[in-house]
């Protein structure tokens, strides 16, 4: 990947559009979870102490193409004023009050745009609406890894419109997730989890060239010993066991673990938790798996402590509840054993981060994601459009 960064740019008196992901939660007017906000903070500050004028972009939800109150990015601008200070925010990001705003602004200034999801033509990458968020500014910066995989106007198309590059957090992302695939220290171990094989096929196929293992759990481990003859009783599990069987089928032939439980937590229905009990994969019988048990957690922990690259991409359970945290918990902490002694690690975004935070072992991993769906898209080895527009535009000036 070739593309241009904030460190190649003079970007003092001028006006810079930066797209970043706030798509925070939101409860009782305020943020919830600061995770998002805060990985945007180094680009933003870096703006700031270099005298651009910057106007931020970004979306929040999915209001459907018009205003809504309940998607308003005004709470997440006062998060922002409170971190960064004199942050203010426009009800707009096109048109006469957006205009106004940009032109307001002083050095050092940054105002927040109102959602571009609030106009239907943001998702179907309009080219006009795409020129009218490009004339805000002089320069484009996309910060945001994390819609980095959607074709949108304010991730794609206005990349046509400025001379753009990548902000701190999409070059960091990009070289965190790019170590996975590019030459990456053996051993090389995926524990991966969720809940459906089928939703991660395309991972599977795609490091199936590259990694020397991979430890599985979450309701994707049920669908994998299903498609091996072993009853996994009422557990989730994909309907269609097609896909795993054809990935147990290429890992034979590459000669690549896929570790599976051997035994697990169950229970006779996911709120009895004062039910779980440990058992062998072999005696689930009508209950369901809600965690790998202790003995495959262990197992997977020694692979993973003498592993030099590991990407973690899914939860082993249901760690949301106490009796189903020690399989994500265990495995965790083997990734931070192995990354303190030199291994480098990569938190895929969604539920996997989310499981990070949780558990407390984010802090030790070398890179978490802040991407759900382009981190997966990332690793499937499709084209991100947003990576793609920063790299046509490095080419023009080259």
């Amino acid at each position: 990947m070739t593309f241009r960064t904030l460190r190649d740019v003079d970007v003092r008196g001028k006006r810079v559009v930066v797209r970043e992901d706030l798509n925070v939660p939101l409860k009782d007017g305020a943020v919830g979870d600061d995770t998002r906000l805060v990985a945007a903070l180094p680009t933003l500050r870096f703006l700031r102490e270099h005298g651009a004028r910057t106007i931020v972009l970004s979306h929040l939800g999915r209001p459907d193409g018009k205003p809504s109150p309940k998607f308003s990015l005004a709470p997440v601008a006062r998060e922002l004023d409170a971190r960064l200070g004199n942050v203010s925010f426009c009800p707009d990001c096109v048109g006469p009050q957006a205009q106004a705003a940009s032109a307001a602004l002083s050095d050092g200034d940054i105002v927040l745009m109102e959602n571009v999801r609030f106009h239907p033509e943001e998702e179907t990458n309009d080219a006009g609406f795409a020129r009218a968020l490009a004339s805000l500014g002089e320069l484009y910066v996309n910060d945001a890894f994390g819609t980095a995989h959607r074709a949108h106007a304010s991730t794609e198309g206005i990349a046509h419109d400025l001379p753009a590059v990548a902000g701190f957090l999409m070059e960091a992302e990009l070289a965190a997730l790019g170590k996975l695939t590019r030459d990456p220290a053996l051993p090389f171990v995926c524990a991966i989890g969720g809940a459906k094989v089928k939703d991660k096929v395309g991972v599977f196929v795609n490091l199936l060239e590259r990694v020397s293992s991979f430890v599985i759990g979450g309701g994707m481990a049920n669908t994998f010993l299903a498609a091996q003859g072993v009853n996994v009783g009422t557990s989730l599990r994909d309907s269609d066991l097609v896909p795993a069987r054809d990935i147990l089928t290429r890992a034979a032939a590459r000669g690549v673990p896929l570790h599976l439980p051997v035994d697990a937590v169950v229970s006779v229905s996911f709120d009895a938790d004062d039910r779980a009990e440990t058992v062998n994969v072999g005696d689930v019988g009508q209950r369901m798996i809600l965690d790998i048990g202790p003995r495959s957690a262990q197992a997977y922990a020694t692979t993973l402590r003498a592993a030099r690259t590991i990407v973690f991409n899914g939860p082993m359970g249901v760690y949301e509840k106490p009796a189903y945290q020690n399989g994500t918990r265990v495995v965790g902490e083997a990734i931070a054993a192995a990354t303190k002694a030199g291994a480098t690690s990569v938190v895929g975004g969604g539920d996997a981060a989310a499981a990070a935070h949780e558990l407390g072992f984010a802090a030790a991993m070398t890179h978490v994601s802040t991407g759900g769906g382009a981190t997966l898209e990332f690793l499937e080895g499709k084209t991100l459009p947003g990576v793609a527009a920063l790299e046509a535009a490095a080419a023009k000036v080259s």
